[in-house]
């Protein structure tokens, strides 16, 4: 069986201790559920078969141990689910719901399902309960804010088992009983504090013991922060931490627990762990704490550990050192920020995190541009803290840390005072992902940033940030089909780019809108439109654009049917790149012009053509255009009546290109210029808010 464990942008719950030797109490909760499993539903006692998962909800406030409770009815159970578990967190630390479309995509990419960048919610939860059709598999859904959360992740089959994870009753969903938590049985609670605090003083005074937990009202966390606290003081007594619980403010007793745990730090802990409720997603690494602080690394390192001694932060089980907020302690460390620091400090801390984070992700996409004498000057420039040992290094990292940066990004948008900080941050985060995954396999992360970009841009009225991130938006929605989309998004980056007076976007967007217009099967427009960019290069002389251009122009001709104005078109383009010395391009262009006079029935003509393509792709050293030329030359001997040369040229084909010669043939069946030309430059992951120095 896998275990496979999701993250939503919120805390990662791949940080779980509750093992069989680790979890205490809760028999009898556990005997319920475990029973409810097995108990007919309404559908199967009016005779229906179940049409979807059972639904098993443990509900509890935070803190009580409800998220411990489901793990450990999980591993309980989980051997009846052989297509593994899934885990995700549907609330962020600060209480803000996780979108339904972001927890659908993670759960897909978990299933190894592909997940088109911008899809909807609907197409995303449809293709989820696809992919669970034919699974017997178990969700564990923590933390869920709305029954609307949880239902729209349901799968379609009676075959899986949903754990949900909630502060009370989810209305909403049907035959849900709710298994609602208190506090644990005093044994029980005396045993996890003891295992906190140490068994001698627990041993020694049962009586005392028992008090404290009463006084905790037998509450996990404020069990767990309680024997943190008398862990650090080896000489105080259980009893004198009762009696001063019992003599606190009023509050809830996690709270009392919470308050004084936190006044017996030293000062400068103290604000470290009062900073910890802005990082983002509640996820935390040493550089994270160090920068809201302003302390060192290794200083920060040294402190978050402790506060995993005293029950104030839990370790992430993570190949770098991470930490999260327990979500029950965010909206006490919250509230202590906004009466122990001013509105100004804390925005400070804020810009030293965001500025941190540029920093490690410019480290971070630096390290795979070592060839580069400038890039290697810079990266000795750094401080060595923020350095990475290697390309691996800081791949792992980004992966690791990808989760927390995309809800830097989010945070650093929605604070809408640093946008500045915001645009660089989004940025380097494009520019790292590409470097080290791809855009293709970044493709849905980078959508995500570029709509925050474009979020921003419209904000502050930058029209030039607002067309980079309309065409970057455009270009990721063509790639999975959304052709319509697509242009919409194209023509507003052509409002944007003049408004902006901004030439390259401008020109862009044309070629852009008349590549739809080509996707869409609308030849006149898509030439039309490739004209017009067309006109915009020249006018700015700009040669190299100008000869593609001209070839895609001979594209549009190509697909309507008319020949005649597609050689023309090609014809220019050979021109274009003779003139500008493009090798490549130029027999590029000639294999097309060929391509086109064959169909316009000129077989000779076309002969002569692929023969002179032929010899400038071998000039150009591209093995793979010779072989496709040689393929092409092959089937237009055949149809002059010279077997005998075609049959040479396919087995020079397939020794080119090391393959069958019927598999080259079929390649080259269809009359797709794209096959041989490559796409222009289509920038999409570019952020043009970067400065230079980024």
């Amino acid at each position: 069986m896998t275990d496979q464990v999701v993250d939503t942008g919120g805390v990662q719950v791949s940080a779980r201790t509750s093992g069989a030797n680790q979890f205490l109490g809760r028999t009898r909760e556990l005997k319920e559920l475990r029973a409810d499993i097995e108990r007919a539903g309404l559908d199967t006692l009016s005779g229906r078969k179940a049409p979807r998962a059972r639904v098993l909800l443990i509900a509890g406030r935070p803190g009580s141990g409800r998220t411990a409770l489901a793990e450990e009815l999980v591993r309980q159970v989980a051997d009846r689910y052989p297509d593994g578990v899934l885990r995700a967190r549907l609330t962020d630390p600060d209480g803000t719901p996780v979108p339904v479309e972001r927890t659908a995509r993670l759960l897909l990419t978990a299933l190894d399902r592909p997940t088109p960048p911008g899809a909807p919610e609907d197409d995303l939860t449809a293709a989820l309960r696809e992919a669970l059709a034919d699974r017997r598999a178990l969700l564990l859904l923590d933390d869920a804010a709305e029954a609307d959360q949880v239902d729209a992740l349901l799968p379609d089959t009676p075959e899986c088992l949903a754990v949900a994870v909630s502060g009370g009753p989810l209305t909403g969903i049907s035959d849900v009983r709710p298994c609602t938590l208190g506090g644990l049985d005093t044994k029980s609670a005396v045993e996890l504090l003891s295992r906190h605090a140490g068994s001698v003083r627990i041993t020694v005074d049962p009586r005392a013991a028992e008090g404290l937990v009463e006084v905790c009202q037998g509450q996990p966390a404020a069990l767990r922060l309680a024997g943190g606290w008398l862990a650090a003081r080896p000489k105080s007594a259980v009893a004198d931490l009762a009696k001063q619980l019992r003599a606190g403010e009023e509050g809830t007793p996690l709270s009392r627990v919470f308050r004084l745990a936190y006044t017996g730090l030293p000062a400068p802990a103290a604000r470290i762990l009062r900073l910890l409720s802005l990082a983002p997603g509640g996820l935390i690494d040493p550089h994270t704490a160090s920068a809201l602080a302003g302390s060192s690394v290794d200083g920060a390192h040294t402190t978050l550990d402790d506060f995993v001694a005293l029950g104030l932060l839990h370790a992430v089980d993570s190949p770098l050192p991470q930490y999260e907020v327990p979500a029950c302690l965010h909206p006490l460390l919250t509230a202590l920020t906004e009466t122990q620091d001013r509105p100004a400090e804390l925005q400070l801390a804020r810009a030293r995190m965001l500025e941190r984070t540029v920093r490690l992700l410019q480290s971070c996409r630096a390290i795979t541009e070592t060839d580069s004498p400038e890039t290697r000057q810079k990266l000795l420039g750094m401080p060595r803290a923020l350095r990475f040992p290697n390309p691996r290094a800081a791949a792992d990292w980004l992966s690791i840390r990808r989760p927390a940066l995309l809800a830097s990004a989010r945070a650093a948008v929605a604070d809408g005072e640093l946008d500045t900080l915001a645009r660089r941050l989004m940025s380097q985060l494009v520019r790292a992902m590409v470097a080290h995954f791809g855009t293709k396999a970044a493709a849905p992360d980078l959508y995500d940033v570029h709509t925050l970009v474009l979020d921003v841009a419209q904000r502050r009225n930058l029209p030039r940030e607002q067309a980079a991130a309309l065409l970057n938006l455009g270009d990721l929605d063509v790639r999975t089909g959304r052709t319509r989309e697509a242009l919409v998004r194209f023509r507003a980056a052509l409002d944007a780019g003049r408004e902006g007076s901004d030439p390259y976007a401008t020109g862009r967007a044309m070629e852009s809108v008349g590549g739809a217009h080509l996707e869409l099967g609308d030849y006149d427009r898509a030439a039309d439109w490739f004209g017009r960019a067309l006109a915009e290069r020249q006018a700015r002389a700009e040669r190299v654009d100008e000869a593609r251009l001209h070839g895609r122009i001979g594209e549009a001709h190509t697909y309507a049917g008319r020949y005649g104005e597609a050689q023309r078109s090609w014809r220019a383009a050979v021109a274009g790149h003779r003139k500008n010395g493009d090798v490549g391009g130029h027999a590029r262009a000639l294999s097309e012009l060929a391509r086109v006079q064959e169909y316009a029935g000129r077989l000779a003509e076309s002969l002569r053509t692929c023969q002179e393509a032929v010899d400038w792709a071998r000039r150009a050293e591209d093995a793979r255009l010779q072989g496709a030329l040689y393929l092409r030359l092959a089937d237009t001997l055949d149809r002059l009546g010279d077997p005998a040369a075609a049959q040479l040229h396919r087995g020079a084909a397939e020794r080119m290109l090391g393959e069958e010669p019927g598999d080259c043939d079929a390649a080259e069946s269809e009359p797709r210029q794209d096959a041989i030309e490559p796409e222009p430059d289509s920038n999409a992951c570019e952020i043009r808010s970067a400065s230079k120095e980024d």
